[in-house]
C-alpha cells in the first residue's frame, strides 16, 4: 500500500513536472502530442491533484495503520513481561515458604497406600 502510495505521488510529481518544463501548450508524451483547452488543463490539473491526494492518502493511512499495530505488540510485550513478573514473584513466595514448612521435602511427595501382604 505505501509502495502504491509513494507511486502515486511521484506520479503526479511528473505530470506537474511535464506541465512546469514545458513553454508552450503543446505536450508531446511518448510520441503523441496533446494540444489541451483551458478547459481540458483544468480537469487534467483536477486529475493530479486526486492522484496527488490519494497517493498522500494511502501513505498515511498505512503508516498509521502500522503504528497502531506497533503499539499494540509493544502493550502486549509489556503485558506479558508483566504476567513473567507476576509468576516469578510467585514462585519465589513459594520456595520462601517450602524452605520456611520444612527442610524436608519428602513431605511433600504423595505416597500411595502401601502394600503389607505377604
Amino acid at each position: 500500500m505505501i509502495f502504491l502510495g509513494v507511486l502515486l505521488v511521484l506520479l503526479a510529481g511528473a505530470a506537474a513536472a511535464l506541465i512546469l518544463t514545458e513553454e508552450s501548450a503543446r505536450y508531446i508524451l511518448f510520441g503523441y502530442t496533446f494540444e489541451p483547452n483551458h478547459l481540458e488543463m483544468f480537469l487534467a490539473g483536477a486529475a493530479v491533484a486526486a492522484v496527488l491526494l490519494a497517493g498522500l492518502w494511502l501513505i498515511g493511512s498505512w503508516s498509521r495503520r502500522t503504528a497502531r499495530q506497533r503499539r499494540r505488540l509493544r502493550n502486549a510485550k509489556a503485558e506479558a513481561s508483566s504476567r513473567v513478573a507476576q509468576l516469578e514473584d510467585e514462585k519465589r513466595d513459594l520456595e520462601r515458604k517450602l524452605e520456611r514448612d520444612g527442610s524436608s521435602g519428602d513431605r511433600l511427595v504423595s505416597r500411595g497406600p502401601q502394600d503389607t501382604s505377604p
